[in-house]
């Protein structure tokens, strides 16, 4: 089961198990990390579990798509490089290990 590490503001890292093919929003909020609002349970029309993909993770995680595009333009927090929706983010064994921050402000 692969890995991933939830870095808050504070620096605190939370690392919990993902199921193969769930994104990493579920992975998440099934865990109970602090940060992951979720609002729309992963449907794509909110900008609520917007991360940031450490460097090293960016070119596996891919790019975001056109409507993940428009939404993470609306987000309340700092967009940056590595910003990604994490409900978009699908778990593979070669995510293992991967390492998101969460935005200091996110609602």
């Amino acid at each position: 089961m692969p890995k991933v590490v939830f870095v808050s503001a504070d620096g605190t890292e939370t690392g919990v198990d993902a199921r193969v093919g769930d994104s990493v929003m579920t992975a998440a909020t099934q865990n109970g990390v602090t940060g992951i609002v979720a609002e729309c349970g992963g449907n794509a029309s909110c900008a609520t579990c917007h991360v940031w993909v450490r460097e090293e993770f960016v070119e596996r995680v891919g790019e975001p798509g056109d409507l993940e595009e428009d939404l993470l333009d609306l987000a309340v927090t700092e967009r940056r490089a590595g910003s990604r929706l994490s409900c978009q983010i699908v778990m593979t064994e070669d995510l293992d290990g991967l390492a998101v921050e969460i935005p200091p402000d996110q609602p």
